[in-house]
């Protein structure tokens, strides 16, 4: 089953009770950041992609880098786009995720987008970034918290592939732009948790 966010299911799911659980958990500075967050995205609804790319990108990386064992007490966690604006920091894998659902709102397909793991290689570590893919065989662009241009990925000679997916599946990456589809479905236990996070602030506990 491919993987679905509750965002890019549908456009119009804050409603007040979603900035209200919101505020009840992270603050009234948090819902009012969160509200920014909402108002870039109608704002880019109409313009052009490459400016979605720059804004998104842009919008992003101003938020703090901070691991996750100091920020979320854990070794790896994966927030939603929701607990990373409201809480203002986060790691690699939070500020690619909330880039991506922001690009899917913004009406750029999914088949087009993959969340990459890859090895930073100057910074010899473990590293994620959005690339965003014009046709299934292009070369495609890399939005990324370290380098915060926008580059083909043929210019990014610090990185070095190991591994990309997306709703629709995962994909080994033996060379930057390509890769073989390894399987459907979800391809890790964290990505699940998280949509199922963002599922619960969008629409509630079940017993509400």
């Amino acid at each position: 089953m491919a993987i679905t966010s509750p965002i890019a299911q549908q456009k119009t799911v804050f409603t007040e009770q979603v900035y209200a659980r919101i505020n009840s958990v992270y603050g009234n500075e948090a819902k009012e950041n969160v509200a920014k967050w909402r108002q870039l995205i109608n704002e880019l609804q109409s313009e052009e992609l490459d400016e979605k790319l720059y804004q998104i990108n842009r919008f992003f990386n101003r938020f703090d880098f901070v691991d996750d064992l100091v920020h979320w007490q854990q070794k790896d966690y994966w927030a939603t786009p929701i607990e990373f604006i409201s809480t203002g920091a986060g790691d690699c894998e939070d500020y690619t995720i909330a880039k991506y659902f922001s690009l899917i709102e913004l009406g750029i397909p999914e088949a087009q987008l993959r969340l990459m793991y890859v090895t930073a290689l100057e910074l010899r570590q473990p590293h994620m970034v959005l690339a965003y893919y014009e046709t299934p065989t292009s070369i495609p662009l890399v939005l990324d918290n370290i380098n915060r241009r926008i580059l083909p990925a043929n210019k990014r000679r610090d990185l070095s592939p190991i591994y990309s997916f997306n709703g629709s599946g995962l994909w080994a990456a033996k060379a930057m732009g390509t890769g073989r589809k390894l399987r459907t479905g979800g391809p890790m236990k964290m990505w699940d948790d998280m949509v199922e996070r963002l599922d619960r602030v969008m629409y509630g506990d079940k017993e509400e």
